[in-house]
């Protein structure tokens, strides 16, 4: 089952549900369907996040990602801590899947960021994704806060951090010296699902490290890839799995587009 969505206004999605989202032309087959907001600008307000989390879920779409940045290249803009407004937009929805797509883990604590997805899980009831990338090194969002700009030590970050996450949901002390440190410390409660909350990675590349990383989690956010470069990544992150060993498990295709939610027809509230 792969994710396919919109980065457009929230409107109604196909009352099929078999028929897959129609995102630029392209039917993904059997899918659910996801609005994918940003956390900055006159539509990322705290208010109006909350607002269009009901209408997606009113309007049938099954998740409810929201973008995690700092500062923007456009310049001076309103910007909203996606964490805090996840939660909000958690307590305002009973049925779609929320999170982060994508928050880069170079620039923020790992111990902060897990905490912060097992609130948000317990908050809505196991519904919590985590969205997890490099973060775009284009613009401030790292240079203007003296952040790590390498994408190779970005990449190094990641991976330690993803260890630290996983550790910290297992509920076992954890132990860690490396970029960070930690010194027994348990991390309750620990996810409602067990083997924790859904991890996705995000990759600008159908090969190479990205796809290698994403091959280890439990999906794929594509980012700045072509649709007919989709079966591509697919097939890259199948040898990506049997290369590490891993058992294919594809887990979901996570592919937003800029398609306009209005186009689509009447509203389907999600299957039960």
């Amino acid at each position: 089952m792969h994710w396919v969505g919109t980065r457009a206004g929230v409107g109604a999605r196909s009352s099929d549900p078999h028929s897959g989202c129609l995102t630029e032309g392209v039917i993904l087959g059997p899918a659910r369907c996801g609005v994918d907001l940003a956390n900055f600008g006159p539509a990322g307000q705290p208010s109006a996040l909350v607002e269009l989390a009901r209408a997606a879920e009113d309007a049938g779409w099954d998740g409810i990602f929201l973008w995690d940045h700092v500062a923007r290249i456009e310049g001076d803009v309103d910007v909203t801590e996606p964490w805090v407004a996840l939660g909000a937009m958690a307590a305002a929805t009973s049925l779609v899947t929320l999170g982060p797509l994508v928050t880069p883990l170079a620039r923020r604590r790992p111990w902060n960021v897990a905490r912060a997805a097992v609130t948000l899980d317990h908050l809505s009831g196991g519904r919590a994704v985590l969205g997890v990338g490099l973060g775009t090194p284009r613009g401030p969002e790292f240079t203007a806060f003296g952040e790590e700009a390498d994408p190779r030590v970005r990449g190094d970050l990641l991976d330690e951090a993803l260890g630290l996450i996983r550790d910290a949901w297992s509920g076992a002390p954890v132990n860690h010296a490396g970029h960070w440190r930690i010194d027994g410390v348990r991390f309750l409660p620990t996810p409602l699902k067990p083997g924790g909350i859904p991890l996705w990675a995000a990759t600008e590349s159908v090969r190479g490290r990205p796809v290698r990383r994403a091959a280890r989690l439990d999906g794929v956010f594509p980012t700045r890839i072509d649709r007919e470069d989709i079966p591509a990544l697919v097939a890259a992150l199948a040898e990506a799995r049997r290369e590490q060993g891993i058992p294919h498990s594809p887990g979901p295709l996570i592919k937003l587009t800029s398609t306009s939610l209005a186009t689509q027809s009447a509203p389907a509230r999600r299957a039960a």
